[in-house]
């Protein structure tokens, strides 16, 4: 399972406050214990603190002194995306793409021209689709653009879009089965990925929905996810979801 570790985002106020000024320990705290929760990569967030690219370049050289845990670049600004894979020690994971033609035409060569990995979030100019249909036809568009420019399916991560439970509920099983079909696209197919923490979003039980969902879409082809690395029991439900997909070999002492 590959675990994108989230905290490391400005949506969360001690790494807000770290970012405006330019205290490294928040951000440093988060890389290390993200890090010693098996982390993949580390997703790196500016949001909407800054527009400047050296802010995010900071952010991520802050993190590589401290861990040597690939970064995750979450930016929706091409030209912050282009200086920050500069910066990066090891290859990258871009976050993201859209099906947007105009996105794509800028995002996709950064991810070519320096060999990093790519998240495509199947929207388009219209928005997020409300149907599995248009799910599929998005990210098959993502898909098609990466491989004419000559990213190979193992560097794209495609993403179905998670919706609220709470308020979209019927959206869930359009979400699971567009996830599944994601991986009929090539051999080897991309992986599969969802910003899992927008299933619960509102809801009183937010942990025990975020590992139900984890472990259906596991089922249906899913096999990253930026997450709360923290918790513990979600991760041990994703590696448990594993071994029934016999992705892994079982072992009593998995939860250790």
């Amino acid at each position: 399972m590959i675990l994108i570790g989230e905290r490391i985002n400005t949506g969360f106020a001690d790494i807000k406050q770290g970012v405006l000024h330019k205290d490294p320990a928040p951000i440093q705290h988060w890389a290390r214990k993200q890090t010693e929760m098996g982390a993949t990569y580390l997703d790196v967030n500016l949001g909407a603190v800054s527009s400047k690219a050296e802010v995010m370049c900071w952010m991520i050289e802050t993190v590589q002194n401290t861990v040597d845990t690939p970064i995750c670049i979450d930016s929706n600004k091409p030209a912050i995306i282009s200086e920050a894979v500069k910066v990066c020690k090891q290859k990258p994971l871009i976050n993201s793409t859209t099906a947007a033609d105009a996105v794509m035409d800028q995002v996709l060569p950064i991810a070519a021209g320096s060999g990093a990995s790519v998240i495509g979030v199947a929207i388009d100019e219209a928005g997020t689709p409300k149907d599995l249909d248009k799910r599929v036809e998005n990210a098959g568009k993502i898909m098609a653009k990466a491989m004419e420019m000559g990213i190979p399916p193992e560097h794209v991560f495609l993403d179905p879009i998670v919706m609220p439970l709470k308020y979209m509920q019927e959206q869930a099983r359009h979400i699971l089965e567009a996830a599944r079909q994601f991986t009929l696209f090539s051999d080897p197919p991309p992986h599969i990925v969802c910003g899992l923490s927008n299933i619960s979003n509102g809801t009183k039980h937010k942990k025990l929905i975020n590992r139900i969902f984890l472990s259906m879409a596991i089922y249906g082809g899913l096999d990253a996810a930026i997450c709360d690395v923290m918790d513990a029991d979600l991760l041990n439900a994703a590696r448990a979801a594993e071994f029934v997909m016999n992705r892994e070999i079982y072992a009593d002492s998995f939860v250790k």
